[in-house]
């Protein structure tokens, strides 16, 4: 992991989402993925993992979301409370590559964000808000 790992507190626990992205990396047809923590009102914060699937992969939002809770409940523990992961086409990335996290972050707590200068392509995060408001990830 190239990057400081971000920790979560779901139900007074500390969870490391840098672990969680690496079950949900081990799944065959994820080809990347990111997992955030969403605000909610009893545990503080939830996990909420985003995947791009490898090409040629088809599976549906429920199944997948199905595999990967599993994945994590099973290598991480039931603590983790991961439930909601989202298909989507992109991540949004800045020009050097890395994950948009806390913009992400932002737009699934339904909180106003600013398009960073220093994105890669500015119409991967409307398709965020666009699949979320969809229903997708719950």
């Amino acid at each position: 992991m190239g990057r400081i790992d971000d920790v979560i507190n779901v139900a007074g626990h500390r969870l490391s989402t840098g672990s969680m992205e690496e079950v949900i990396a081990a799944h065959p047809d994820v080809a990347e993925c990111a997992v955030i923590g969403v605000a909610d009102e009893v545990k503080g914060q939830l996990p909420m993992g985003f995947v791009v699937l490898k090409a040629g992969a088809e599976r549906g939002q429920e199944e997948m979301e199905r595999e990967l809770a599993a994945l994590v409940r099973e290598r991480i523990g039931p603590v983790a409370a991961f439930r909601r992961a989202v298909v989507v086409s992109r991540l949004p990335k800045t020009r050097s590559g890395k994950i948009l996290r806390a913009t992400m972050r932002d737009i699934a707590d339904g909180n106003p964000y600013t398009t960073p200068s220093t994105i890669e392509d500015p119409a991967a995060l409307p398709e965020i808000a666009r699949t979320l408001a969809d229903g997708g990830g719950h």
